[in-house]
């Protein structure tokens, strides 16, 4: 009886699954943890483990690949009423809240006096999310409708466009510049041209997403010549332009409908239901509250290779993970037997209940010093 009182006791010491229980969020933990350590926060460990699963990333221009910083450059007119489109463009824009809004208020400040700049009030804002805006605009002389966006709006409103203005703006687009139309009473005055930079950093987080064997598409509402001048420049393998802010979505959506697993990499609040769709939802840190809160992963340096190194740290730390289950398996596949007495009828060896827990222990002592391995591993592409 107390022979096989002992085995059955080392066989229950060294079948205690702690290593095996161990194994993943050990990993885990530590992934996370280098992640924050490389400005990438990462809000579970579920995200952690997606991340590495990336088939296509999707990635958002304005803020994303680009500054997010854009600047006025060019104000086309057939008129040479400059100062008159900047001034009704940015007294409409003052009640917006987007990057081009305020990249026509800033040169409104710099190139009209402030006391011109009281000259219209603003009434009867609406904002049309993907296309710009309608607003009426009340001075002391008259009242006027302005209509200020893109090509859709003009269209949408039935505004025609000057054949020689078209053409300038054409041009315009194939440099990369955002082109903003602004109309009063149905009447087109002129185009103000924004452009917005690349990051530094940019083209090189697209060659790094397609180190790892990723996709990289462009997803923007601008329209598809500046779309593809900054895609080009990006290195991007597909240009996806003149999406509505609510077709984003569905743009992902249409991936995952493939069976390929998405990144969504953005930091508007237009790009919050994509983060969302996404398998993995990837925030600029330095974006909108909604964006961030939306994303599962946050990219505390506005740095776009971050997103890049996301990937890999997943797949280090799923390796790791496949690491550990294995040597967890294999000590309990080597160790069961031995317990409860394969080696006794042949060497004599039998297991004690004391080296049983001993072996147990460093089957856990082994599985989390595997895991803290992690936290020297480079992360590098």
């Amino acid at each position: 009886p107390s022979f096989i009182l002992k085995v059955i006791t080392s066989v229950l010491v060294i079948a205690c699954p702690c290593a095996l229980g161990l194994a993943t969020p050990a990993a885990i933990m530590v992934g996370t943890g280098k992640g924050a350590s490389l400005g990438i926060l990462i809000r579970s460990g579920e995200a952690l483990e997606i991340a590495g699963k990336t088939q296509v990333v999707v990635l958002d221009k304005t803020g994303t690949i680009t500054q997010g910083n854009p600047q006025v450059t060019t104000i086309l007119s057939k008129t040479n009423n400059q100062t008159e489109i900047l001034l009704i463009a940015s007294a409409a824009e003052s009640v917006a809240q987007h990057p081009l809004a305020q990249a026509i208020e800033e040169k409104a400040k710099d190139s009209i006096p402030q006391e011109k700049m009281q000259q219209y009030k603003v009434e009867h804002f609406t904002n049309i999310p993907g296309k710009g805006l309608r607003a009426t605009l009340v001075s002391k002389d008259d009242t006027h409708a302005v209509y200020i966006g893109n090509t859709l709006l003009m269209k949408e409103e039935g505004i025609a466009i000057d054949p020689e203005l078209q053409k300038g703006s054409e041009l315009l687009s194939a440099q990369g510049n955002t082109l903003v139309y602004v109309a009063k009473e149905k009447q087109l005055l002129g185009i103000i041209a924004i452009a917005d930079t690349i990051r530094d950093t940019s083209k090189e987080a697209v060659a790094m997403f397609k180190k790892l064997g990723v996709e990289v598409q462009m997803l923007t509402g601008d329209n598809k010549k500046t779309a593809e001048y900054i895609g080009g420049l990006a290195g991007v393998d597909k240009v996806i332009a003149e999406v509505l802010p609510q077709e984003k979505a569905q743009v992902v959506a249409a991936l995952q409908a493939e069976g390929k697993s998405v990144m969504m990499v953005g930091d508007g609040i237009n790009d919050a239901p994509a983060l969302v769709q996404a398998d993995t939802g990837v925030a600029i840190g330095g974006g909108s509250h909604i964006a961030v809160e939306a994303g599962n992963i946050i990219l505390m340096k506005n740095d776009l290779r971050d997103a890049a190194k996301s990937i890999q740290l997943s797949r280090l730390t799923l390796f790791n993970i496949k690491e550990n289950l294995f040597w967890a398996f294999f000590y309990n596949s080597i160790g069961i037997p031995i317990a409860a007495g394969a080696l006794y009828p042949v060497f004599g060896i039998l297991l004690t209940p004391m080296l049983a827990g001993l072996a147990m222990s460093l089957s856990s002592v082994f599985v989390v010093g595997n895991a803290l391995r992690l936290r020297t591993k480079k992360i590098k592409l």
